[in-house]
């Protein structure tokens, strides 16, 4: 039996704040984003924050109840899918790491969607080995300059707000001398392209930064610290990527499995195998994924989720690859390559031939699967690392 720390409430406690909330704010008679922004100040956006941000303290675990009670009464949601930069990056960023007023100031409006978050992290000459950033960040006063060119950013071209880092001092080695902003989309300096990608769609960006001036208070966490910083970032994103949570038979492999009942004159003995082998395997990462949100509860997400995120990659890329295998000739049909700018990241839209272009993205977006593989190898299974000659070498002395 789990016992609530005093004063935090449990779930008939949760269950009696939901009735209150949805009789000051009947949803069907609420404006949406009214309702979202009450549902935040009465603590029930994400019931494990503190309160005052949206939550009460209460167990991570418990935030399944209020999703369900709020759903049953036909509660509008805040739209997860176009701001999952922002709920799953940056607000457990801001959280650790944020002084008082950060947390305050940007924490309510990306809840309730009113702010989209982007993440300028890779660059064209540092994505895989992120800590050779080049992008730089000089002070200036109260501000810092920050000059550079980000590139694969999602979602940057309806972004208000970016997480950022830059080196901030090039004589020290790589992983340090970096620091961690958050960064005003809006602000003179901030350039968005389009880059176009193999579905047609362009949901990625580059992003460049000439002379645009942030706040020093806009920093998250010390100068200098933020590499450190930047870990809470990714090995969130890499759980936010990897272990979204789906019902059995949910995600890409139910659209197969559902095509395999349908579409019985498509079956042959050995796709037959393979879709079982793959439905097992999507099943072991179901299951792993809620293991690791268990840690997240409690407050560590760690080197797991980088495991996680590997095995989505890869059964996406399978699966798909299965699906347009089991469709034949339709599973080769892709009849539109207009270009849009999609609101959200979709892996699962359209059709067989869309979800087999798109899954290729997986083994590269959110930490590539060979860095990946060097972090599973290192942090969770304990095998020697790779020899770095370059660990302890200044930024500025590294050959590029």
């Amino acid at each position: 039996m789990t016992t609530e720390p005093a004063g935090t409430p449990d779930e008939e406690g949760l269950r009696h704040r939901v009735r209150a909330l949805l009789a000051a704010h009947d949803p069907a008679a609420t404006d949406r984003l009214a309702f979202l922004r009450a549902r935040f100040d009465a603590g029930l956006a994400w019931v494990h924050y503190p309160q005052g941000l949206g939550g009460l303290g209460a167990r991570r675990s418990l935030q399944g109840v209020v999703d369900a009670e709020l759903a049953a009464a036909g509660a509008p949601e805040n739209d997860p899918r176009r701001i999952g930069i922002g709920l799953g990056m940056a607000a457990p960023t801001v959280l650790t790491f944020g002084t008082d007023e950060q947390k305050a100031r940007f924490l309510r409006p990306l809840w309730t969607g009113e702010e989209v978050w982007c993440q300028l992290f890779s660059e064209p000459g540092a994505g895989s080995d992120l800590a050779s950033l080049g992008t730089r960040a000089v002070r200036d006063g109260d501000d810092w300059v920050v000059t550079g060119q980000k590139v694969w950013t999602s979602n940057a071209h309806n972004a208000r707000w970016a997480i950022l880092i830059a080196r901030t001092d090039p004589d020290l080695p790589k992983h340090r001398g970096i620091t961690y902003f958050v960064c005003d989309m809006t602000d003179p300096g901030v350039e968005v392209r389009p880059l176009r990608q193999i579905t047609g769609e362009a949901e990625f960006n580059e992003v460049f930064l000439t002379g645009v001036r942030i706040p020093d208070a806009h920093r998250l966490g010390a100068v200098g610290d933020g590499w450190r910083v930047a870990q809470t970032t990714l090995m969130n994103e890499r759980v936010a990527i990897g272990g979204a949570s789906i019902p059995r038979e949910g995600g890409m492999i139910g659209t197969v499995a559902a095509t395999w009942r349908e579409r019985p004159e498509l079956r042959t003995p050995d796709l037959h195998d393979r879709l079982l082998r793959l439905w097992v395997d999507s099943e072991v990462s179901r299951l792993t994924a809620e293991r690791v949100r268990q840690q997240l509860a409690a407050g560590a997400p760690g080197p797991e989720g980088s495991g996680l995120k590997l095995a989505f990659a890869r059964l996406n890329q399978q699966i798909s690859g299965l699906e347009v295998e089991l469709l034949g000739e339709d599973g080769l049909r892709y009849g539109d390559w207009t270009m849009t700018r999609p609101e959200t990241v979709d892996f699962f839209g359209r059709d067989a031939g869309y979800r087999y272009l798109r899954a290729k993205g997986n083994s590269i977006e959110g930490g590539t699967s060979e860095i990946l593989r060097n972090i599973v190898s290192e942090r969770v299974l304990g095998l020697p690392s790779e020899p770095r000659t370059d660990k302890d070498a200044a930024w500025k002395d590294l050959p590029r």
